[in-house]
C-alpha cells in the first residue's frame, strides 16, 4: 500500500561512531568526559558566518567519506548500521532456532534465511514471477488489462493507480479510499521533460536499463527495444498528465472526494465498482481523487493505448518492483540505473543489509518489539517525554507572544498544540503477524506474501474507526513524522541516538539542538506550516483562522520561498522555495523554540563553556550534528527536484541565517557570507 502522502515524515539523510541512546535529563550534566565530539568535529578553517554546515561538520565529513556503496553518509547511517548489526543479530540467531512454526521468530528467521541463500535465488531466477507474467501475456482485452492490474496492486506493484486507505482530510474520524497519482518508472514527472544535459542523460540511460530488463526477461532484442519504446512513450503522457512536486502540497487541491458512479464519468466506460471488486474493496462508496487529470488521462489511455503497450507496461512494472529479489543479473542491472546512475553510489550494499531492509518493512514491528526490549528501557522513554513536554512549552510561549497574530487565532493555534499527540519510542500496541506465512523456499514469493497482508491489512481499515495508536513507523527507524490528520508526532526510539556519544556525557546544549530542535521541535512545527496549518485540533481540513492572520502568515511563508529560492545548487539548480516551505518552516520553528526551551536550563543559566564553546554555540552545534550528512553529486541532484527536504547544508545555513542568536553566538557579520539584513531576516513561530 501506498503511504498517504499526507503524513510527510521528516526525512533525515543522516550520521557517527557506534550507537549509544542519549537521555536527556531536565538540569542534566554540563561536563564532558574525554574528547569532547562536537569539537572534534570542528573544521577551524571555515568562518561559521560563512558556511556554519562546513564549520559544524567539515573534520568529520573529511574523516568519514562517502563508502563506495552509499550515495550519501553521514549520522543517519552511523546510527543505522549499528541497527543493522543489532537487527542481524536477532535474525541469525532466529535463523538457528529450532522455532515454532508461526512464531514470530521462526518468521524472522526463515524470511533471513531465504534472503541470504543468493545460491537458490540466482537458481530460480525469474521463476517466483512466471505465473504473474503468464497472465500479463495472456492479456486480450482492457478488461484483462484491468483485471492484471487489480492483481498486481495486492503485490506491491503499483502500476497505473495508486490506491490507499487513509484518513479523510475534511473528516478525521473516517477511513476513506484514495487514488494518487503514480505508475512512473522514473523518480517524478519532471526526469520525462526536464532538458538539462543531466536528466537528458538520464533519460538515455533510463532506456538502456529498460531494454536490458527486458532481455532478462528472455526477449530478443529487437522486442526488447520495441517493448522499450511503448514504456516510454505510456510512461511519458501518463507524466504529462501528474502534477509538479509543489502542486501535491496544497491540501485543497488535492482533495476531490466523489462517489464511485462519478469516478465512471470521469473515466468513461472502465466501470470502477467491478474493478475495485477485483482489488477486494468492495466496501468503497465513495473515493478522495487526489489528482482528477492524471485519472482521466490514465483512463484514456486504458481504452486507447495499444494492448501490447500495456503488457509491456505491466511486464516492466512487476520485473521493477521485484528485480532486488530475483537472481543476480536482474538486482545487478536495477542497482546499476537507480543506484549509481540516479544516486552516484559506486558498488552495492552487502547482501545482508539489503536482506534487512526488505525484512523491515514485511516484518518491521516483530524486529521493532525485539529491539525495543533490548536497547530502548522505559526510563529513557520517560526522559525523551519529558523533553518532548518542555519544547511544547516553549512553543506555546511562543505562540503567546507573537506580534502578528490576533487573540482569536491565537486561542485556537493553542488548542491544536495542546491536543496534539506524543508518540515516543515505541508504540503501546503491536502489529499481529500470524496470519502472514513466511517460509524459506523463495525469497521473492516471502516478500510477495508480505506485500499481500500489509495490503489487506491496510484496506481492513475501511470502514473501521480510525486506530489512532498505530504507527506509520517502526522504533529503529531512524526517522519522524508529523501526522496532520491525527494531529500527533511520532518519536521513534532511533532518531534520539547520537553515535559515539554516552548519555553521561551527552550536555544538555548538545541535546536540545539535537533532539529538541531537529525532531521534536521540528515536527510540532509541522503542525503550523504552509500545509499543517490549514488542518485543526481534530486532524481535519479546515480553517481555523481569521482573514487577515492568514494573510500575515502567507507573507511570512512567502518570505521564506524567496530565501530558498535564492540558494543555487550544483552550478545551475536552485532549491525549490515553494515545494521545500514546510520542512524549512518546521527548520526554523523548530530551532527558534527549541533554544528558548533551553535557555530555561542550567547549563544555559551557568554559561560554562566545555570543549572551548559557549553553551548557546554547543546548542546551534548539536543542532547541526543532526544534518551531518555529505552526497553524491547524483544524489543531490535527485533531491532537488524529487524532495519535499532542502539539502542538509541548506536546513543549518538557511534558518540559522534568521536567527538573531545564531549571529550573536558566532559574531556574524555584514562581511560573512550568512549575514542577512534584519528586514530580510523570517520569523514566524
Amino acid at each position: 500500500m501506498t503511504l498517504s502522502p499526507i503524513l510527510r515524515p521528516w526525512l533525515l539523510a543522516a550520521p557517527l561512531l557506534g550507537l549509544v541512546f542519549t537521555a536527556c535529563q531536565p538540569g542534566g550534566k554540563s561536563t564532558a568526559t574525554g574528547p569532547d565530539l562536537i569539537q572534534a568535529n570542528l573544521d577551524t578553517t571555515v568562518h561559521p558566518g560563512d558556511d556554519f554546515y562546513a564549520y559544524s561538520n567539515g573534520t568529520w565529513f573529511k574523516q568519514h567519506p562517502i563508502p563506495a556503496s552509499e550515495s550519501n553518509w553521514g549520522i543517519g547511517k552511523e546510527v543505522q548500521n549499528e541497527i543493522y548489526a543489532r537487527l542481524r543479530s536477532l535474525s541469525e540467531e532466529a535463523a538457528k532456532a529450532q522455532a515454532t512454526p508461526g512464531s514470530t521468530q521462526q518468521k524472522i528467521g526463515d524470511f533471513w534465511a531465504a534472503g541470504m541463500d543468493s545460491t537458490a535465488i540466482d537458481k530460480q531466477g525469474v521463476a517466483p514471477l512466471k505465473a504473474e507474467l503468464d497472465r500479463i501475456a495472456a492479456i486480450q482485452s482492457v478488461a484483462d488489462v484491468q483485471a492484471a492490474i487489480a492483481r498486481l496492486q495486492p503485490l506491491g506493484v503499483n502500476a497505473l493507480l495508486g490506491l490507499y486507505v487513509g484518513q479523510d482530510a475534511k473528516n478525521s474520524e473516517k477511513m476513506a479510499l484514495q487514488l494518487w497519482q503514480s505508475g512512473l518508472g522514473l523518480p517524478n514527472r519532471d526526469y520525462y521533460f526536464n532538458k538539462d544535459a543531466r536528466t537528458s542523460n538520464i533519460r538515455k540511460e533510463y532506456q538502456q536499463h529498460l531494454t536490458r530488463m527486458f532481455g532478462l526477461l528472455g526477449q530478443d532484442a529487437a522486442t526488447a527495444q520495441q517493448n522499450t519504446q511503448r514504456v516510454l512513450q505510456l510512461e511519458t503522457k501518463l507524466a504529462a498528465s501528474s502534477r509538479k512536486l509543489e502542486a501535491l502540497r496544497d491540501p485543497y487541491a488535492n482533495y476531490n472526494k466523489m462517489t464511485i458512479a462519478q469516478l465512471d464519468q470521469l473515466t468513461p466506460g472502465l466501470g470502477w465498482q467491478p474493478w475495485l471488486a477485483q482489488m477486494e474493496l468492495t466496501k468503497a462508496d465513495t473515493v478522495i481523487v487526489g489528482q482528477p487529470e492524471f485519472y482521466r488521462e490514465a483512463g484514456r489511455l486504458l481504452k486507447t493505448a495499444p494492448l501490447a503497450d500495456w503488457k509491456a507496461y505491466l511486464q516492466w512494472q512487476l520485473v521493477h518492483a521485484y528485480a532486488p529479489t530475483l537472481s543476480r543479473n536482474f538486482d545487478q542491472e536495477n542497482f546499476r540505473f537507480y543506484g549509481t546512475v540516479l544516486q552516484g553510489a559506486k558498488e552495492q550494499r552487502p547482501r545482508w543489509k539489503r536482506v534487512l531492509d526488505a525484512e523491515e518493512s514485511a516484518l518491521g514491528e516483530a524486529l521493532g518489539q525485539l529491539f525495543v526490549k533490548e536497547y530502548f528501557p522505559p526510563a529513557t522513554k520517560e526522559r525523551y517525554e519529558k523533553l518532548t513536554a518542555n519544547i511544547m512549552t516553549s512553543f506555546r510561549e511562543h505562540i503567546q507572544q507573537l506580534d502578528w497574530m490576533s487573540d482569536s487565532t491565537k486561542q485556537k493555534a493553542q488548542s491544536k498544540l495542546t491536543k496534539i499527540t506524543r508518540k515516543v519510542g515505541y508504540p503501546d500496541k503491536w502489529k499481529d503477524y500470524s496470519s502472514l506465512k513466511i517460509d524459506r523456499s523463495s525469497y521473492a514469493q516471502n516478500v510477495m506474501r508480505a506485500n499481500q497482508w500489509r495490503y489487506r491489512f491496510e484496506l481492513s481499515k475501511l470502514g473501521k474507526p480510525v486506530d489512532r495508536t498505530e504507527w506509520g513507523m517502526t522504533p529503529q527507524t531512524y526517522n519522524a513524522y508529523y501526522n496532520p490528520s491525527n494531529n500527533e508526532i511520532v518519536l521513534p526510539a532511533a532518531i534520539f541516538a547520537i553515535p559515539g556519544l554516552k548519555d553521561a556525557d551527552a550536555d544538555d546544549a548538545i541535546i536540545y539542538g539535537y533532539a529538541g530542535a531537529s525532531t521534536i521541535g521540528h515536527e510540532l512545527t509541522h503542525g503550523f506550516d504552509d500545509e499543517g496549518s490549514q488542518y485543526d485540533e481534530k486532524g481535519n481540513l479546515r480553517n481555523w483562522w481569521t482573514k487577515k492572520d492568514r494573510q500575515l502568515f502567507q507573507q511570512r511563508v512567502n518570505g521564506i520561498v524567496r530565501q530558498f529560492n535564492g540558494y543555487t545548487v550544483l552550478d545551475s539548480m536552485h532549491i525549490n522555495g515553494k515545494a521545500t516551505a514546510g520542512e524549512n518552516i518546521a527548520d526554523l520553528g523548530g530551532i527558534v523554540i527549541a533554544l528558548d526551551a533551553f535557555k530555561k536550563t542550567e547549563q544555559y543559566k551557568k554559561g560554562e563553556k566545555i570543549g572551548g564553546l559557549t553553551p548557546t554555540q554547543r546548542y546551534f552545534l548539536g543542532y547541526a550534528l543532526g544534518w551531518q550528512v555529505h552526497q553524491r553529486d547524483e544524489r543531490l541532484a535527485q533531491s532537488i527536484l524529487t524532495d519535499v527536504h532542502s539539502p542538509a547544508q541548506y536546513r543549518i545555513n538557511g534558518p540559522f541565517a534568521d536567527v538573531p542568536e545564531f549571529y550573536e553566538a558566532f559574531n556574524v557579520r555584514q562581511t560573512n557570507k550568512l549575514w542577512r539584513p534584519d528586514s530580510a531576516r523570517v520569523k514566524i513561530w
